[in-house]
């Protein structure tokens, strides 16, 4: 499985896409930044990306993506920015540019709105608490992708009254027509998910959280088209990304405030939660090929929205409206 950080290793090795890597203090979520005004960055208009970075120079902040499944038309692109220090950006308007790497036209300016992934102190895990490069905000933004292929990314933001480029790291986006992972519209795949019943109440064998969540009183097959569900897969203790263990910590504030509407399952992603074991049954029938992913899925068993890598409470509540709707 290739998960989000494969994105990032070259910017950061123990820095995760929105990870806290500059002091961002872990009980406190930062200010969100004022929105992007489209008219204060370049427009794209009959330029390439070359056209777009000739006048920011070089020097600016590199751009770290947190999605890896992408398709021709809308797609939800999440990511990160970062000094060259490796202190993370969080308080710019930022806005991202797409183009394939062919050298094709440009794409932008494409706002991108703030998210942060604080939960209310009672639902922050100590996974998450302890570990200073835990995912802690994330910047989205909504991309539609003409047509499948290779795709760059290019971010800018206003630092400071200043017009900054950020170039992304990793591998170009790739673009599909069609999309292994179940889609909006698609049935779930029926998996059995294990309970806390499963293990005699020793939910260390299927949760890396600690404490464990709560989100094992159910099996995803036995409600699955009786009521809507909400699961997600990841491994907060041995995600690579940090990014696993500030999402469950959300679901699991959302199921304490809407657990009656929809069942919460999450799913551990390695067996016996050792890496070398390889993945668990449950990742390869969903054909997930990175982590975490959520999806919330309808009482009559069809996926109503999915979210890869980081979000936030309010995107994950605005994934349950679809679900209960």
């Amino acid at each position: 499985m290739r998960t989000p950080s494969a994105f990032i290793a070259s910017v950061v090795l123990a820095c995760a896409v929105a990870a806290g890597c500059g002091g961002e203090d872990a009980d406190q979520s930062p200010q969100p930044p004022p929105e992007a005004n489209l008219e204060d960055f370049p427009s794209a208009a009959g330029k390439t990306m070359a056209d777009l970075r000739k006048p920011l120079g070089d020097g600016g902040p590199v751009l770290s993506l947190s999605v890896s499944q992408l398709q021709t038309g809308r797609n939800r692109v999440a990511f990160g920015l970062y000094e060259l220090s490796r202190k993370q950006i969080s308080d710019a308007p930022a806005v991202i540019y797409v183009a394939p790497v062919n050298g094709g036209r440009a794409i932008g300016p494409i706002k991108a709105r703030y998210e942060s992934l604080a939960v209310k102190p009672q639902f922050q895990s100590q996974t998450v608490r302890s570990d200073p490069d835990a995912a802690r905000s994330v910047y989205v933004a909504d991309v539609r992708f003409p047509e499948p292929g290779r795709y760059e990314v290019l971010g800018m933001a206003r630092l400071d009254g200043r017009l900054v480029g950020a170039t992304q790291a990793g591998a170009p986006l790739q673009v599909v027509d069609e999309d292994p992972v179940p889609d909006v519209g698609d049935r779930a795949p029926r998996v059995h998910t294990p309970t806390e019943t499963d293990v005699g109440g020793d939910l260390a064998q299927i949760d890396t959280r600690i404490p464990p969540s709560s989100l094992h009183d159910v099996d995803f097959a036995d409600v699955l088209g009786t009521k809507p569900v909400v699961i997600v897969f990841g491994t907060p203790q041995l995600c690579a990304s940090r990014v696993c263990g500030p999402v469950v910590d959300v679901a699991e504030q959302v199921k304490a405030e809407r657990g009656d509407e929809a069942a919460f399952v999450h799913m551990e992603i390695f067996k016996d939660n050792v890496v070398d074991r390889g993945y668990r049954p449950q990742v390869a029938a969903w054909g997930l090929p990175t982590e975490p992913w959520l999806f919330t899925v309808d009482r009559r068993g069809r996926i109503a929205a999915r979210l890869e890598g980081a979000f936030s409470v309010r995107e994950l509540d605005q994934a349950v409206d679809r679900a209960v709707g």
